[in-house]
């Protein structure tokens, strides 16, 4: 079998995450589309529009609904995405309450971040540490001014050197490799179906409890169902993709992290300890926590499919294999 380097995945990999991500603005503007074709199919029907060619008419009036929503929606999107795209670096601070770690609260940490990074030319990013007894660290940022290491205490004081030195490679390797980025934008494409979903409901209670005749209030909530409905396949679907892309890379950090630190079995044991006390499950942000180096899934394989990491039985028995 041909070998293939590091760098080469990257590649490889970095061109079937964007892939993936590209389909996310693909699925809203055809939900858009869909959503449309219904509200078209119910203004003809109400008026009791009766035609042979009615099928072609309710295209030709969803496309007009199309072309005429689609701009406010693309806008609500991109204005979405700035404002979630900027703020997620003290989102995130603010769900895990990390905090700044400085030199000379732990030299030990921050010489292990600088040697590594001075070993691969890497810029140095912020470290931060989370004041928890468990075992958990995760990396994030978007670009070189907000790229961060966070590590809870419990990490730090229940590893040893080598442990602890390769679960910082895989850190800086989702850096290196661009995951954070990517992952946060998945994020926040997944997160737009999740609030466009909240917005329907309130829509359809809304509806439920107006003083409106019996006949608009149907009609509102029958729209708002179709509505969700096809919100939520779009959020099923887009959300296999983002899952998809987090265990993707989650392998490919862990290459990283032996390539580093040339000893996997250090990060295998790490992985040991780390999914016994994974700790840092009161995030309450499950889109957060897919940040984690571990993050368990309970269940069989159909929760398998939801999961944002490979199994840590699978990870660890490909860095004893490296």
């Amino acid at each position: 079998m041909k070998y293939v380097g590091i760098e080469t995945q990257q590649r490889r990999n970095n061109t079937k995450s964007l892939l993936l991500l590209s389909l996310f603005p693909l699925i809203l503007a055809g939900a858009t589309y869909l959503f449309c074709l219904f509200v078209s199919f119910c203004v003809l029907s109400n008026n009791g529009y009766v035609s042979d060619d009615f099928e072609s008419v309710v295209f030709a009036l969803g496309r007009e609904y199309f072309l005429n929503a689609i701009p406010f929606v693309i806008g609500a999107v991109v204005l979405w995405f700035v404002i979630a795209y900027v703020s997620n670096t003290s989102m995130i601070r603010s769900a895990t309450n990390a905090r700044p770690l400085e030199r000379r609260e732990n030299p030990r940490v921050y010489n292990m971040v600088e040697n590594l990074c001075m070993s691969q030319g890497m810029a140095m990013p912020k470290i931060n540490v989370v004041d928890d007894p468990s075992l958990n660290a995760f990396a994030s940022g978007i670009d070189k001014k907000s790229y961060t290491v966070t590590l809870t205490t419990g990490i730090t004081e229940r590893l040893d050197d080598a442990e602890l030195e390769a679960v910082i490679a895989h850190e800086l390797s989702h850096i290196r490799n661009r995951d954070v980025r990517l992952m946060i934008v998945s994020i926040i494409f997944v997160g737009i179906f999740a609030i466009l979903a909240e917005i329907i409901l309130q829509v359809m209670l809304s509806a439920r409890y107006s003083r409106g005749s019996s006949r608009d209030k149907g009609g509102t909530i029958l729209v708002a169902l179709v509505a969700l409905v096809i919100v939520g396949i779009c959020y099923f679907f887009t959300m296999l993709m983002r899952f998809a892309v987090s265990r993707k890379r989650e392998f490919m950090a862990d290459a990283g992290s032996a390539a580093m630190t040339r000893d996997p079995l250090a990060l295998a044991s790490a992985l040991r300890k780390i999914s016994g006390d994974p700790g840092l499950q009161n995030t309450g942000r499950d889109d957060v926590a897919q940040l984690f180096i571990f993050h368990g899934v309970k269940g069989g394989t159909f929760n398998r499919l939801f999961a944002t990491h490979p199994p840590i039985e699978e990870r660890i028995r490909v860095l004893e294999r490296f």
